[in-house]
């Protein structure tokens, strides 16, 4: 499920020797990694190396920085909208996504080189404030059927269809009926995102095994458009009338996609 998304960096501000990085979206682990790269400028810090090597950190921080927005822009928002579109149109939320991608966590060891360069890896996790922020607000569905749940989470099966991964999904009935989507998330859900994906059971079992829960509900996709997946009219059929309040915390979870270990 990982997608590579080559991204040119912001070159404007950038230190003379900060390349252009590279940011990687992980669907299956809902992060964003990217790497930040900082030159020395030995010259101003009068050939310190360790006085510019503090310079350099700093711009590596703004390089990922720049490097995770430029990425996350490219992520498939929902069906004809990537993250990158809800931002242009909207200072305030464009802003408020920059101050939690600015809070980025540093994975790994940071790369010291002799000349007083640095390069760091660094995640965004879509799950939590991102996914609280990006995901649309709708009218609210109407509350859950009576009765006990009929289930611990939806599965959606769409192995062998192709489908785009996004942030806030939607799964339909053939003939148009919204089964599922941004709409029934309640507000504590948001923060879980709107779906999570897996290759198959078995990793969801291994990796999602909170969000599925132990009774989960498996229904087929029978095709795909954008980022919506539909199921039959027959599925559909008998999912109707039964207890589907876990469909508001977001236990929605897809299957298939690619390998997250691929990089095209």
């Amino acid at each position: 499920m990982r997608i590579a998304l080559a991204v040119v960096a912001v070159l404007a501000g950038l230190p003379a020797g900060a390349r252009a990085a590279t940011g990687t979206m992980d669907w299956q682990r809902k992060v964003v990694t990217c790497t930040g790269a900082g030159a020395a400028n030995l010259r101003d810090a009068a050939g310190n190396v360790a006085v510019a090597r503090i310079g350099a950190e700093k711009a590596a921080k703004l390089d990922a920085l720049r490097s995770c927005m430029e990425t996350l822009k490219g992520v498939q928002l929902q069906t004809g909208q990537t993250v990158g579109g809800a931002l242009e149109s909207n200072a305030t939320l464009s802003g408020k996504v920059e101050g939690v991608v600015r809070g980025f966590r540093v994975v790994g060891k940071p790369r010291y080189f002799s000349d007083g360069g640095v390069e760091m890896d660094v995640e965004v996790p879509l799950e939590g404030a991102l996914s609280d922020a990006l995901l649309p607000r709708p009218d609210p569905k109407p509350p859950a059927a009576a009765g006990p749940p009929a289930g611990t989470s939806l599965v959606v099966d769409a192995r062998g269809l192709a489908f785009v991964p996004a942030l806030a999904p939607r799964i339909l009935v053939e003939g148009g009926a919204e089964l599922y989507g941004p709409a029934t998330l309640a507000d504590a859900g948001r923060r879980g995102g709107a779906a999570a994906y897996a290759r198959d059971l078995e990793s969801a079992k291994a990796s999602l095994a909170e969000r599925l829960g132990t009774d989960p509900l498996v229904v087929k996709a029978v095709r795909a458009q954008g980022a919506d997946l539909f199921v039959s009219q027959a599925d559909a059929a008998g999912l109707a009338g039964r207890n589907l309040a876990f469909l508001s915390e977001g236990r929605v979870i897809i299957l298939g996609g690619q390998d997250p270990e691929k990089r095209p």
